[in-house]
Formats: structure tokens, sequence, C-alpha cells
């Protein structure tokens, strides 16, 4: 994952503020680790941290495309699944790139069809683009919301970013609590209402949303949105169809230029998609596929069967991954690390979660990271900070 922060305000001059988007850029290096960038204009100052995963000499950000006498620029943190698909479409429009990263496809996509960029992309993003002689900033989140998208508005400033930290690292930004956030917390904790991000005047871009702002105005907009429609297929081709739509999503999240795994508990989730990825890395000669579980201390001594986990995973987790013929890897937490990591689990989401839930997930990628830098797992992929 990549951690992205912008600031736009066109009714005053912004650059001597770069400082500023250093401070604020600087907390979200967990989030991009690789490598770090800021573009500053008389009104535009956007910042970026990126964990490599696909094009490191070409795909760093924020990444500037001249076109005539204009200037774009693009904060992005995520990836698009048929950029290849995108890539040609433009180049048969006239369009040449210097790299061969999703980020500078994303680019010219809004380049040559504006805001309906959109609805070309399959993947998970968010971004920002600035057009410089405009003066109009887009900015859009994925259709399900994989990646995080905050923003608020301070005056004729617009500010926006990967998380919640960076946008209070602003001094106009501050993080004040009211009724509605408390409730949120307490209430409906660890979720959320869509679109509300708990402090008081940041909101939360809503999956399949996008805005502009232009002229000191905001205008949100939805342009995706899941369909119920009939369904007429018999079971065969239902079958068929789920297929390769399950392997295609997960075979094309495995491309990438640095080393990717998968986490396997046992589960069907997990099981299946470390099968696809155990069979694309031997078809495309990558070697024999990494795989990795949690184990608590004591678990094997103290686990007690229920209704909710009428098993412990050690089992099947070992059958699957004999199955799979993959790499296995078992890390083990006791309860002093979970509780130690409570505090930092709380701050890398910046909200109360889940608690142990949270700390060991926390303390399960920071270990998966020594050796991988992206996880496929049954719950999204994750970038490994």
């Amino acid at each position: 994952m990549c951690g992205l922060i912008g600031w736009v305000d066109t009714q005053k001059n912004i650059s001597a503020d770069k400082h500023i988007m250093e401070k604020m850029t600087d907390t979200l290096s967990k989030r991009g680790p690789d490598s770090f960038g800021i573009y500053a204009s008389q009104h535009a100052l956007l910042g970026h941290r990126r964990l490599t995963v696909v094009d490191p000499e070409g795909g760093g950000q924020p990444m500037i495309k001249p076109i005539g006498d204009n200037i774009y620029v693009i904060i992005y943190n995520g990836e698009l699944y048929n950029t290849s698909e995108i890539r040609d479409k433009l180049k048969d429009r006239g369009y040449s790139f210097k790299s061969y990263s999703d980020t500078e496809v994303l680019l010219t996509a809004y380049i040559e069809w504006g805001e309906d960029c959109v609805n070309y992309f399959n993947g998970i993003f968010a971004f920002g683009i600035w057009d410089e002689n405009h003066q109009k900033l887009f900015v859009a989140r994925d259709p399900l919301g994989v990646k995080p998208l905050f923003y608020t508005q301070k005056g004729s400033s617009f500010i926006f970013g990967s998380e919640l930290k960076a946008l209070l690292a602003h001094p106009e930004v501050r993080p004040i609590i009211d009724s509605e956030g408390i409730l949120e917390i307490f209430g409906l904790g660890p979720a959320r209402t869509p679109g509300n991000a708990v402090f008081k005047n940041i909101n939360e871009v809503l999956p399949g949303n996008c805005l502009s702002f232009v002229e000191g105005k905001m205008r949100l907009r939805e342009y995706w949105r899941l369909e119920s429609k009939q369904h007429t297929d018999d079971l065969d081709t239902t079958v068929d169809r789920i297929r390769n739509l399950f392997v295609d999503a997960v075979e094309r999240q495995l491309i990438s230029d640095v080393p990717v795994c998968t986490f396997l508990s046992g589960g069907v989730d997990s099981s299946a998609i470390s099968a696809i990825a155990a069979n694309y890395f031997r078809k495309q000669g990558m070697g024999t596929l990494n795989t990795y579980s949690i184990d608590y201390q004591g678990n094997d001594k103290y686990f007690k069967a229920d209704s909710f986990q009428p098993n412990a995973d050690s089992k099947y987790i070992e059958m699957m991954a004999d199955f799979i013929q993959s790499n296995h890897h078992n890390i083990t937490i006791n309860n002093a690390e979970l509780a130690s990591a409570l505090k930092q689990a709380v701050k890398a989401s910046d909200l109360p979660g889940m608690a142990d839930i949270d700390s060991s997930l926390y303390l399960f990628c920071k270990e998966v990271r020594k050796d991988a830098t992206v996880a496929i797992s049954g719950e999204c992929d994750y970038s490994m900070i």
C-alpha cells in the first residue's frame, strides 16, 4: 500500500507551506517506506509515500505528465488489474508512456477521458489528480472502497489523504470529537457509518464516488453502484462463470515486481485463494508459493471447541499446505505481545477497532513483511507495512 496527502487552495498562495506538507507526508511513512515525493505549486501541495510493487524505477510519485502546455499531477494508492488493456486503448489514441506502471496509465486515462476515466478502471484505488492549467482537483475512490480516502474543507482549502493522522497534521485541522463521533465509536465501532470519519468536519469519500474541487467549490458524485439483476444462467454455466471470475480476480492480483505470498487459515476463502496462487506460480515458473498462518502460544493446550469455532485451524492449514505444496510458515504470538501491541494497532488504524484482533494482525503482518511485500488473503489483499 502507499499513502497520499493533498492540499489545494486556489484562493491563496500555499507554495511557501511546503514544510507543512512534508510533515503531513511523514505521517504516512509506514504506508510507504520505500520512497517519498512532494509536488509544490502556487495553489497545490501534493505528497506521496510509496511502497514499491510494480515498476520500481518508473512508478515514482507524485507523477507529473506534461501534455502540450498543461501539467497534470497524480498521487495514487492502489492497483489497476486491467492496466495493459487501458494502456493499449490509450496507445491507439496516440499516447506514449515512459513507464510500465499503472500510475501513468491511470493519469493518462484522466487526460483522455476526464472524470469518466473511472468507468474504465478495474481495480482498487484512491487517487487525486491536479490539473495545473485549469486549477482543478479530481479525487476518486474504488467501487468497493478497499482503499481509504478522507477529506476536509477549511475555508478555501481542501485537504485529502489516505489516513486521518495525515489530515490532522495540518495546523488548521483539529482532532475534535463531538457527540456524533462518540456515538460512532461506542455505538457502531469497529464499524462506521459510511462516509463518517468520526472526527468533526472530516469525511470519507464513499465507495464508488468521486469529487472535483474547482474555485473553492466541491462537487461530489456517485459513479458506480451495485445493481441487482435477474439470474438466468443454469447451474453449470453459473459454476463456470463464478470459477472463471474468481480465478481471474486472484491471478490479476499476483502481478508484482516484489515478493508475493498468501495468508492461509485453512478456511474456505484463504484455501481457495492459496490454491489458485500456487497453481499460477507453477504455470508462470515463479517457484513455490509462500503461505503464512498465525497461531497463539499455548493454543494447542488450551483450545476449547464451541459452536462458533468447533475446530482449531492447524489441522486444516497443514492439509492445505500439503495439498497445494506451498512453503508454509507458522507465526506464533503470545499474550504479552498481543497486549503490548494494542496501542500500536490503534495508532495504525487511527481509531479504536477490535482490540487483540487488530494487534494480532499488526504483529502478524510485521513478521510476514520480513519476507514478502504483498500478501493475498481471504479478507482482501495486504501490502505489508
